[in-house]
């Protein structure tokens, strides 16, 4: 007989009475599997997750006890710096200093507040909506009329009726002051007319340290020297039209993974040495007086650049005498109180850190309230130093919020900006291969043109939303299926598109785009020169393995390599555009190659093909893009340009400075890039320091003719007892080992002061006239020193058999090393010498000679 089981009791005897299915056997294990598998399920995607490789999860085998997730454990790392150092006015900033401290002096707390605080986009200045990035609010009762601030990369950003300049990147590659200076100065012109009270550029941050950086094309180079010599014109020209520049990333911005905060992941951490820290290029822009500088996204050695106190108040205000104000990069603060007292003085785009909160943090006592008056007085110092207070249209008067609607017309473009749009444009052109003088084109009877990016941009409209709807880069496209609308996110890890196939590329994307009132694409610019010559055009944009008219006289294959802001690029090459340029040269045996590139481009997997008789890489030129190009193909213009960067044979060649880092490991949380591994060794200067062979090296670049180079001279200046010439020389010791001049924008005042002249004659060897890029290499004596640094370019134009004598003057700044234990300029001296190596790029350096101080 059996015994009666005893009542279920808790919270399962519960269970059976309510679900009588869970009475039988098939009912509990129902139970069982809903409750266990689903956290065998979990169990299973973070095992997933760990094992992945992805940057997602803790890798490299970490246990979970050796995360670090409290930031605590990262303080120290970047030196504190207090307090902020007060705005001097110093040299030039002496009477805008005086009167911006007058200015001041008559505001209220809430006032300042208002000056150094940001407002919503969306609402312009005096209380009406305009389309700026960003605006501060007038003060109506003092005449200030508030600030416009707007991008900036190749002009005026979100508007209509405005010219398209070539990018930083190409003129970069021109390796022209007098261009950069005239391109700054016409950009200047159109801010000025749209009533752009700040242009946000130039860009020297990126520098270019890691090679696949989404937004190296906004910068000129990957060298400090010629970046900092191009920025160093570009502020001086948009200034000299009153407005003023916000130089821009500062500081270590060199990659755009994990450049911002996510979930529970902190933007990237910049590590970089103090020796490094100090060959990047801002000390250039605050050398030519820039008025405001913009700090950035990434952490510097683990403290949020806009709150670095090292960074703002010691390095760029107390070391480089920066007179102006600094910025932040939109929505790159996260701190409110910490900010301020490190050193920023302006909050972009709205106020909701300061504002309000940074009222009361100064009436508490938690800010200083001469910190807040230093704050205001470096915004309106550089208002009345660029002249804003006379005649400067209202802020924000041509960029209408919606340009979809009605609205008035501010057509900014000018007749005189014609030239410097093509000559900016066509200077930018390298020209890397020409054999069998394929190039230039004469009059070809017939002409094949393929590839997506000789035509025009399939869409160029007005946004419902009031912008300007540009070509779709690489979203939505018929070969790639990708879509790149979220390019501002500071998580990226997908699969982002390496070209953009959907019409000519001549900006690369982000807010340094621009969109032009016209656009010369490549075929537009063929089509009319072969209806002059009389030439058959045949043409197939779509097709990745077009036919190709047998009887063709020459091929154009054109494509491009497309990078843009949020995001760094997938490779330095692809497999469309590469098997593009195969198919055709296979079928034609005068094909010729261009390239709109937004950064290095390798082309190994056909360059060497014997069908492709010349390779242009044609950078991001704007507007004048198919004008500038056609000139180059028919010889109405003479290549010049010249590689501002290394293109390698293989992506492994570059090293660890290919692509960006990426989280993991204990720092999963907090992403790290080590700048310690390679320091100032980048770019040529890790290729010379590996002995690695480039495919072209950095100052590379073709012409249509010849040149030869002679006659090195080499002098000392300013109180030297010895002259070196290219047979070498003696030295004295009466130079001082370091400066010990004030501190004035730039650093030390005799930290400029010239201390040797370098003449060499340069001779047109060919039959046409063309330029030449004269450059001039400096080998500094000493340890962990670069063996050759760019220290001066030239840029003569010479007629066919003419010559010149190119001149260069090599500064105390030029010729030192960073102390790190000193923390101070330090000259080599004591008959230690400096080689000197003058030539047509790092690697074709046929005058050699030596310089001792």
């Amino acid at each position: 007989m059996q015994t009666s089981a005893p009542p279920d009791t808790g919270w399962f005897g519960r269970l059976k009475r309510r679900f009588p299915i869970l009475q039988r056997k098939r009912g509990t294990a129902l139970l069982v599997a809903l409750l266990v598998l689903p956290l065998f399920g979990l169990l299973g995607l973070l095992a997933l997750r760990n094992s992945s490789g992805d940057d997602d999860g803790v890798a490299g085998g970490a246990d979970a006890q050796d995360l670090i997730t409290d930031d605590t454990y990262f303080y120290g790392q970047s030196e504190p710096v207090y307090p902020s150092p007060a705005m001097m006015g110093v040299g030039p900033w002496a009477d805008s200093f005086s009167r911006a401290v007058a200015f001041v002096k008559q505001l209220t707390i809430e006032e300042k507040v208002g000056l150094v605080s940001g407002i919503r986009s969306s609402t312009g200045s005096s209380g009406t909506l305009n389309g700026c990035s960003g605006n501060i609010a007038a003060i109506p009762r003092l005449n200030f009329s508030g600030l416009c601030l707007s991008d900036a990369g190749q002009g005026v950003r979100a508007t209509d009726f405005v010219s398209g300049f070539p990018s930083g990147i190409h003129v970069g590659a021109s390796w022209n002051r007098a261009l950069a200076r005239s391109r700054a100065e016409s950009m200047g012109l159109e801010f000025r007319v749209k009533g752009v009270n700040i242009a946000l550029g130039p860009v020297v941050g990126p520098l270019g340290r890691v090679v696949a950086g989404g937004r190296n094309w906004e910068g000129f180079a990957a060298d400090p020297y010629l970046c900092g010599a191009l920025a160093y014109e570009t502020i001086l020209g948009i200034q000299s039209q009153g407005v003023i520049t916000s130089t821009k990333h500062f500081i270590a911005n060199e990659q755009e993974t994990h450049r911002m905060p996510h979930d529970d992941v902190e933007a990237v951490s910049s590590n970089i040495d103090d020796k490094t820290m100090h060959e990047l290029p801002f000390q250039d822009a605050v050398h030519a007086g820039t008025g405001n500088i913009m700090c950035s996204y990434n952490r510097v050695n683990n403290s949020y650049g806009c709150a670095n106190s090292k960074a703002q108040n010691g390095l760029l205000k107390t070391e480089l005498g920066f007179q102006g104000a600094v910025t932040s990069d939109w929505g790159a603060i996260h701190a409110g109180v910490a900010t301020a007292l490190a050193g920023m003085d302006m909050v972009m785009p709205n106020s909701e850190l300061w504002g309000d909160r940074l009222t009361e943090a100064v009436k508490n006592g938690s800010i200083p309230e001469e910190r807040l008056d230093d704050m205001a007085t470096r915004i309106i110092a550089s208002w009345y130093q660029m002249g804003q207070e006379r005649d400067f249209p209202e802020p924000g008067v041509g960029m209408p919020p919606d340009l979809a609607k009605a609205h008035r017309i501010v057509d900014a473009r000018n007749v005189s900006s014609q030239r410097v749009l093509l000559d900016g444009a066509i200077e930018g052109h390298v020209l890397v291969k020409n054999i069998r003088n394929a190039l230039p084109l004469k009059r070809p009877k017939m002409l094949s043109i393929f590839g997506y990016s000789a035509r025009s941009p399939d869409q160029w409209n007005y946004k419902i939303n009031g912008g300007i709807a540009a070509w779709t880069f690489g979203g939505e496209s018929s070969y790639l299926g990708r879509d790149v609308s979220a390019g501002f996110a500071g998580e990226v890890d997908k699969d982002w598109s390496a070209i953009a196939p959907n019409g000519t590329l001549f900006s690369g994307g982000g807010s340094g785009a621009v969109t032009p009132a016209s656009v010369s694409s490549p075929f537009d610019a063929l089509t009319a020169r072969a209806y002059d010559d009389g030439t058959a055009l045949f043409w197939d944009f779509l097709s990745p393995e077009p036919d190709v008219a047998e009887g063709s006289d020459a091929c154009l294959v054109i494509g491009n390599a497309y990078a843009s802001e949020g995001y760094d690029r997938p490779g330095l090459r692809d497999d469309y555009t590469d098997g593009l340029v195969r198919h055709v040269a296979d079928r034609c045996n005068n094909t010729v190659v261009v390239l709109h590139n937004a950064g290095a481009r390798l082309v190994d997997p056909w360059f060497d093909h014997a069908n492709v008789t010349a390779v242009l890489l044609a950078h991001l030129p704007g507007e004048a893009s198919g004008r500038a190009l056609v000139a180059l193909l028919y010889g109405d213009a003479n290549p010049s340009g010249k590689l501002p960067y290394t293109v390698a044979r293989n992506e492994s060649d570059y090293g660890a400075l290919l692509g960006p880092s990426r989280r993991g490991g204990r720092f999963a949380r907090f992403p790290q890039s080590d700048f310690s591994e390679e320091g100032v060794f980048i770019d040529y200067r890790h290729f010379d320091a590996r002995n690695v062979t480039p495919r072209f090296e950095f100052g590379f670049g073709l012409s249509y003719t010849t040149f030869e180079y002679s006659n090195l001279r080499i002098e000392r200046r300013r109180g030297s007892n010895s002259t070196s010439t290219n047979g070498g020389g003696g030295g004295g010791d009466d130079i001082a080992e370091y400066p010990t001049g004030a501190v004035r924008e730039g650093g030390p005042a005799d930290l400029w002061d010239v201390l040797a002249a370098v003449r060499a004659d340069v001779a047109n060897t060919g039959g046409v006239a063309g330029a030449e890029v004269a450059q001039l290499y400096v080998g500094i004596p000493g340890p962990g020193v670069p063996a050759r640094q760019l220290r001066g370019f030239a840029k003569p134009f010479l007629n066919a058999s003419a010559s010149a004598t190119v001149d260069f003057e090599l500064t105390r700044r030029d010729l030192s090393v960073w102390d790190v234990a000193a923390q101070r300029w330090r000259l080599p001296r004591g008959g230690q010498r400096f080689a000197v190596y003058v030539g047509g790029s790092s690697r074709d350096l046929p005058l050699r000679g030596t310089l001792t101080l």
